[in-house]
């Protein structure tokens, strides 16, 4: 492991937690213009969840299983409330309640809560029966432990397996939206770690798929992980290489992207995350919009994770994945607002591990 590979992982971790803290705020709104109402000069630092949120569908979705709510079952369990999510359950099925409800500036969401669960355990030499004991245990708790109201699809559809006695490696639910960048938050963790320790890369593939599989089974996402995979590996040991041409091959294999004939076009964000490519959650446009934003800010991750966080849609896991890509390529923590995060302590320490590896 060399000094640079470690200060990269270092700085890949820190930011994530930062691209997800910053959006947190303004998360799922559909309409930028929303943001810029609720926050005039747009998102800038971190902020409090606002208590009205004008594009909520949290009332769609189901508290008894992954999706959207069907019509509710006597037989069938709670999962919000009796499961997950203790003494959450009232703020669903409302109208304009915000996913992440009395949140505070700096605070991270339940999917970045679960990504240092996955880090904790890769840290020790990860263990599928391991991650998973932590994760139930984690989730289950009488006393959350974590600030978040939402859960996404994933986490009610792995639950509402559980209870219904399915081992719980095979419990992965799929619904509507398995194939999304969510997925990736919890992988990112175990590809960052892996490839500062060197693992081969055809390794690190083979294991972020199974970890993938135990939340999110689903074959078009696995073959999008395996580009990202090799993407954090790519900036983890490159040496000549630029990581703007990095971003280009990954992206033209894995998107059929040509980034520098975007970036060429000069359009704005809006243009790009809202018109060429949906800001919603599934992969097949997130992914490119992660692309896009790591390639247009490369020099710049400061103003990658505000642009990223003030188009709006499923910012907040494009911020974590997009705040991974920008610590591998400047190899640089965003020091200040990573002293601002909620949990900065607890992180640190947990990050300076990799030191000891």
């Amino acid at each position: 492991m060399s000094s640079l590979s470690i200060k990269r992982a270092k700085a890949a971790l820190k930011n994530a937690f930062i691209g997800d803290a910053l959006a947190m705020p303004v998360h799922w709104y559909y309409n930028p213009a929303d943001i810029y109402k609720a926050f005039p000069l747009g998102i800038e630092q971190f902020e409090d969840a606002p208590s009205f949120h004008p594009s909520s569908i949290m009332s769609l979705h189901s508290t008894q299983q992954g999706g959207r709510a069907n019509k509710a079952s006597a037989n069938q369990k709670e999962i919000v409330g009796d499961v997950i999510l203790k003494g959450k359950r009232q703020y669903w099925g409302k109208d304009n309640i915000h996913y992440h409800h009395g949140m505070k500036a700096g605070e991270n969401t339940l999917n970045a809560h679960c990504a240092r669960i996955v880090l904790s355990c890769a840290l020790k030499g990860y263990d599928e029966n391991e991650f998973l004991t932590q994760y139930i245990s984690f989730m289950r708790a009488d006393e959350p432990k974590h600030p978040d109201t939402y859960a996404e699809s994933y986490h009610r559809g792995f639950f509402a397996n559980l209870e219904q006695g399915t081992p719980a490696h095979k419990c992965g639910a799929v619904t509507h939206d398995t194939a999304s960048i969510g997925a990736f938050v919890s992988v990112t963790p175990l590809a960052v770690v892996e490839a500062s320790k060197s693992t081969a890369l055809e390794d690190v593939k083979r294991l972020c798929r199974s970890h993938l599989y135990l939340t999110h089974p689903d074959e078009s996402l696995a073959s999008v992980c395996d580009f990202y995979v090799e993407l954090i590996y790519k900036l983890v040991h490159r040496e000549g290489e630029s990581a703007k041409a990095i971003l280009e091959d990954i992206a033209r294999k894995s998107a059929h992207m040509n980034l520098a004939a975007i970036a060429a076009k000069n359009k704005s964000d809006i243009e790009i995350v809202g018109r060429i490519y949906s800001p919603a959650c599934y992969i097949s446009d997130a992914w490119p919009a992660v692309l896009y934003f790591a390639y247009r800010y490369a020099d710049t991750p400061k103003k990658a994770l505000i642009a990223n966080t003030n188009v709006g849609g499923d910012n907040v896991h494009r911020g974590f994945v997009l705040g991974a890509i920008m610590g591998l390529i400047q190899a640089t923590e965003l020091s200040q607002w990573f002293s601002e995060l909620a949990d900065k302590k607890d992180l640190e320490a947990l990050i300076n591990l990799l030191d000891e590896r």
